[in-house]
């Protein structure tokens, strides 16, 4: 069981989330819904793995997780994108995500990415 940090700005996407991890055993500590209540929530929560929208207001997820990897570097960030966004992706990739997953998601992707970055 992992302790997972969910980020996205649709309530829907991070109750599917929610749904999906819990169901597999994983503890949500916390949701946060910009980057910005993101950077926070790492800080006060630090959980084994956050799965991280690109597109939100404020702080976008890339600079968020550039914020999050600059004072907590072994921090395990999954980001979540629609199609068309692959420029961020790997943008987000090289400021340190472990993995990304597109949406519209599959259950067994996620758990299939959460698995692999926490346990590899």
């Amino acid at each position: 069981m992992a302790a997972i940090m969910i980020v996205d700005d649709t309530a829907f996407i991070r109750g599917m989330l929610r749904e999906i991890l819990e169901r597999a055993g994983h503890q949500v500590v916390f949701e946060a819904t910009n980057g910005e209540e993101a950077v926070r929530g790492y800080h006060t929560y630090k959980p084994d793995l956050v799965t991280m929208d690109i597109t939100m207001p404020y702080m976008d997820g890339v600079d968020a997780l550039k914020a999050i990897v600059c004072r907590h570097p072994a921090a395990k960030v999954v980001m979540c994108s629609a199609m068309g966004l692959q420029p961020r992706i790997i943008e987000a990739v090289q400021a340190g995500a472990k993995d990304f997953i597109l949406k519209p998601f599959r259950a067994e992707r996620i758990l299939e990415a959460i698995d692999k970055v926490i346990y590899n």
